[in-house]
């Protein structure tokens, strides 16, 4: 399935954009599935691709859908999932627990009737020790595939330096049949590949460009930052950031965020932009501590264009106040260039969900709600995480369940990234809806009321907010392209911004607290009397909201429409 060419590139982020070309991820809001865990067809107890099919209307292209646009897969090639996919052993190819590459054409074909995208998982700093590749490198020290990956001899019977593993542990591993140390900057089975190798590049693109011409819309690239390291093998300094292990002591100025990277991505995203269809990237930027806005944006690109997006984690770290969130938005809107998209993301495979970070007795349900409107009305590309919709938590997964490798090295310390990789509640039936077997990891302990059946039943319920918020985000163009100014940046118990795409003006108040808040607006909002009630989580639409004095009733979310 060839795709045709471009005949010139075009440019996908300039201001002047008209309504036919603003590219869809712009536009668009991007839901993640974590596939070991969203829907089992075929009663293994492990989520497939015909079960992502089974459940797409639920997605997208019925009435009552949630309404996303878009859905990043996560890991789903062959893999000896020490790391749930993450440590692949073939790039071109179906694990056969997913499915198989029929079934992956026949998911492309679905999603693209229904107007979904589809954005692959793109892992290539590392693969697995059972990749091929390796297997060669391995092999002996004159094999023409071991500089593919990153040995080097021991430096007076010692490691070459002082690299650690993300995932806990020194970075190097001992190969005795070849006498040389490996990189890996994960688990021991996870090594790194060499970049500064042109044939791994190439190798790299040949496969990239596979996936293009299949139809593929996308790609999320793992831990984008680290895939080159210093060619002088330096010690990382020590880092003020004083972490529960090494690894966050130290400033990994050698082994992350190199120059060279930002040579590979320009080329990326020109071949990228020689395909149809707008296709999309956006990176994940590992870092330590959170926060700090400056980093991802830089690979956004500069005089030439990388990647499309960079996620921002700084959400996944913010206290529930509105200091917090206002920063991370200034700093975001700060960093970014004119031409720059910005994205947001509450929850992920890799972090406890958000409603259970910000759980609190009877208010966690309102706090959730005020979570999503933000989200899905600030300036940017929304990423939901599967089961945030209906208000899944992270359970405490028991020691005997826990399947993440860094839940079983870490536990007690830390259980692991398990409790935010439960299955999908789906109903009341057996494990809730997901498999008619015993599931890979334990379902919710409150499937049976949140889940998508109950969700559904209920007119005022979090699953009916989200489908609501993102019907009104698709009518109203300034809540998907408009330009944003905070408002009331002083007040500490609201989040307030006015969102503005040509004559069109939307003002979003969220309160954060439960108690009652009152305030003349002044000329905060620049001579607007009134406005009409787009969506109220206490109020009924269309009515007016007075905007001379702001009232919000205890975590009230409001969304008004200046009308001119």
């Amino acid at each position: 399935m060839q795709n045709k060419k471009k005949p010139q590139q075009k440019s996908n982020q300039s201001n002047s954009e008209s309504e036919d070309t603003v590219p869809w991820w712009k536009d668009a809001v991007v839901y993640q599935i974590y596939p070991r865990s969203f829907q089992d067809s075929n009663g293994d107890g492990i989520g497939d691709l015909q079960g992502i099919i089974d459940r797409l209307d639920y997605l997208n292209g019925k009435e009552d859908s949630l309404g996303i646009d878009a859905i990043w897969l996560s890991p789903i090639y062959p893999s000896p999932m020490i790391d749930f996919g993450y440590d692949i052993s073939d790039y071109h190819n179906i694990d056969p627990i997913f499915g198989d590459m029929y079934t992956f054409k026949i998911l492309l074909k679905e999603c693209h009737k229904r107007n979904i995208k589809v954005i692959m998982d793109l892992v290539i700093n590392h693969t697995s020790d059972k990749h091929p590749w390796f297997m060669e490198s391995k092999s002996s020290i004159d094999n023409p595939k071991r500089d593919w990956y990153i040995w080097k001899k021991a430096v007076n019977g010692k490691v070459p330096n002082n690299w650690m593993a993300a995932f806990g542990g020194r970075g190097w591993e001992w190969d005795e049949s070849t006498q040389e140390y490996y990189f890996h900057g994960f688990t021991v089975e996870q090594p790194d590949l060499n970049w500064r190798n042109p044939e791994v590049r190439n190798e790299i693109i040949k496969m990239i460009r596979f996936w293009l011409d299949l139809g593929v819309d996308g790609f999320r690239l793992d831990v984008v930052n680290y895939y080159f390291k210093d060619d002088k093998f330096r010690d990382n300094p020590s880092h003020f950031f004083n972490g529960i292990r090494e690894y966050e002591r130290q400033d990994h100025i050698f082994d992350r965020n190199l120059p060279e990277t930002h040579e590979f991505l320009q080329d990326f995203r020109e071949l990228l932009d020689s395909y149809d269809g707008d296709r999309m990237s956006v990176g994940e930027v590992f870092m330590h501590p959170p926060g700090n806005a400056e980093l991802p944006a830089s690979f956004y690109g500069l005089e030439k264009k990388e990647l499309h997006m960079a996620f921002n984690f700084s959400f996944l770290f913010c206290k529930w106040d509105t200091r917090s969130f206002k920063k991370v938005i200034q700093d975001w809107e700060r960093n970014l260039k004119e031409d720059m998209w910005p994205n947001y993301t509450l929850s992920n495979h890799d972090q406890k969900r958000h409603i259970t970070r910000y759980e609190k007795g009877n208010q966690t349900i309102l706090r959730a709600k005020i979570s999503a409107i933000m989200l899905l009305t600030l300036r940017g590309t929304p990423f939901l995480y599967y089961g945030e919709e209906i208000g899944m938590n992270s359970d405490s997964i028991p020691r005997k369940f826990i399947q993440d490798p860094l839940g079983v090295k870490y536990w007690p310390l830390f259980a692991g990234r398990d409790n935010c990789r439960q299955p999908m509640c789906w109903n009341k039936d057996e494990n809730f809806g997901f498999s008619t077997n015993s599931p890979w990891l334990p379902t919710s302990k409150e499937g049976s009321i949140t889940n998508v059946e109950e969700g559904s039943k209920n007119s005022n319920s979090l699953l009916n907010l989200y489908k609501k918020l993102i019907t009104i985000r698709k009518k109203e163009k300034a809540l998907q392209r408009g330009s944003q100014k905070l408002l009331f940046i002083n007040n500490d118990k609201i989040l307030a911004y006015i969102r503005i795409y040509k004559e069109q003006k939307i003002i979003i108040l969220l309160n954060f607290t439960q108690e009652e808040t009152r305030f003349f607006s002044g000329d905060e909002i620049g001579g607007y009397d009134r406005g009409k009630v787009l969506f109220s989580t206490n109020r009924k639409e269309e009515s007016y909201f007075d905007l001379n004095i702001i009232a919000l009733l205890p975590y009230e979310g409001i969304i008004i429409k200046l009308e001119t």
